[in-house]
């Protein structure tokens, strides 16, 4: 596990968005754990994030870590299939995407969750940060994409 090498991470374009989507994949948050704050334009989630930057191998101690995952410049939202009418339910992080307006910086940002559930968030542009805290604990549980369906 990383102790004491929290991960601060700051995308300002596509390419940084695709780094803080790797960091964030398989995170698990509870739709309690999703906040809009219309005046002041920010979306968070706060997940629990499975610390991939120290699973080089399939053996050995696991690690998740909480973090915020925050989106700034968020002009409107739109969802599928999430919904806060359950906060307990659980959902699984896939994967971030853009797609930029006609006219950039803006466009549609888009937190994508197993089940095919979306967070579309309408952004005047990409400014999201992911926020690691000192709260970790091991897992024996390591996502595994590769494992075949029955």
């Amino acid at each position: 596990m990383t102790e004491g090498r929290a991960l601060r991470l700051v995308a300002e374009d596509a390419s940084d968005l695709e780094i803080i989507s790797s960091a964030v994949q398989d995170g698990v948050l509870k739709a309690e754990n999703i906040k809009f704050d219309r005046k002041q334009r920010r979306m968070t989630l706060e997940i629990n994030r499975f610390q991939w930057e120290d699973a080089k191998s399939k053996r050995g101690p696991q690690g998740r870590v909480r973090a915020i995952l925050a989106f700034d410049t968020v002009l409107s939202v739109k969802t599928r299939a999430v919904s806060k009418a359950d906060p307990e339910m659980v959902y699984s992080v896939l994967s971030l995407a853009f797609d930029p307006d006609e006219e950039p910086p803006g466009g549609k940002l888009s937190i994508l969750f197993a089940g095919d559930g979306e967070l579309a968030l309408q952004v005047e542009a990409i400014d999201v940060t992911l926020l690691d805290s000192s709260y970790e604990w091991t897992t024996r549980h390591r996502p595994d994409h590769d494992k075949k369906r029955r």
